[in-house]
């Protein structure tokens, strides 16, 4: 029976808070599927994270696209995006606590099989997804893209998350040279850990959106469709090995 994607909110509860996930599942699926959660971007969940949960579910697992600042707060400015990432920075507990928090909501889907649970990050939700791992929360998977890498939480314990960062050479906001400290910091506490590099690629490269931010605020990003595609592939071909 040929796919039909679904999408619908799923609200839980953080604090004072209601926070406000995309789910994207195969309706026509006859078994419960792998979960992947979209960690977003600092603009927070946005139509492109949306978009990146319907990829996991094409691709043949549950898409849950999370939600970092709560009442799904996304917004368009850049300044206001800094502030808001910023925000779920200043509490790393509270947004530790959300991460964990949307893990459980989603595990109680009916389509989900709770057992199997991976994660793709982007920019500042790739960052969000190596300090979680780094702070000893379990994925059986985590493929980060053009994550930022300073401020990364410690390191607490035992990592026993595989993880596979995709990173730009030209990215400001990843240092080739640290980018390589922190896998290594993470293999010598027990993950597997993989990079890819991309000559000549810059912040934001898998999103299509990059360059108009970029000519509007100024920053530097840019998309490149072959890092972009070539990461996905990888992504998922790391995914099959590790969820099946």
């Amino acid at each position: 029976m040929a796919a039909e994607i679904k999408t619908e909110e799923l609200e839980y509860r953080s604090d004072d808070l209601t926070m406000k996930g995309l789910v994207a599942f195969d309706a026509n699926a006859a078994d419960p599927r792998a979960v992947v959660l979209v960690v977003p971007e600092f603009w927070g969940r946005t139509a492109y994270m949306e978009k990146r949960a319907r990829d996991m579910a094409e691709a043949g697992y549950v898409g849950f696209a999370i939600d970092l600042y709560g009442e799904g707060r996304v917004t368009e400015d850049a300044g206001e995006a800094t502030e808001l990432m910023n925000q779920a920075l200043a509490d790393f507990e509270a947004l530790k606590t959300r991460y964990r928090l949307a893990i459980e909501a989603i595990k109680r889907h009916d389509a989900v099989d709770a057992e199997r649970l991976a994660a793709i990050g982007y920019c500042f939700g790739g960052a969000v997804g190596l300090s979680m791992a780094r702070q000893g929360v379990h994925h059986d998977a985590l493929a980060t893209f053009h994550a930022g890498i300073s401020g990364l939480a410690s390191i607490a314990g035992t990592i026993d998350t595989p993880t596979w960062i995709f990173t730009g050479e030209d990215d400001p906001m990843a240092e080739p040279q640290e980018v390589e400290r922190v896998a290594q910091e993470m293999r010598e506490a027990g993950a597997e850990v993989q990079v890819t590099r991309y000559p000549g690629v810059s912040h934001a490269f898998t999103n299509p959106g990059a360059d108009e931010k970029a000519e509007k605020f100024g920053l530097p990003l840019s998309y490149d469709e072959a890092a972009d595609r070539d990461s996905l592939a990888k992504t998922l071909e790391f995914f099959a090995g590790k969820l099946g």
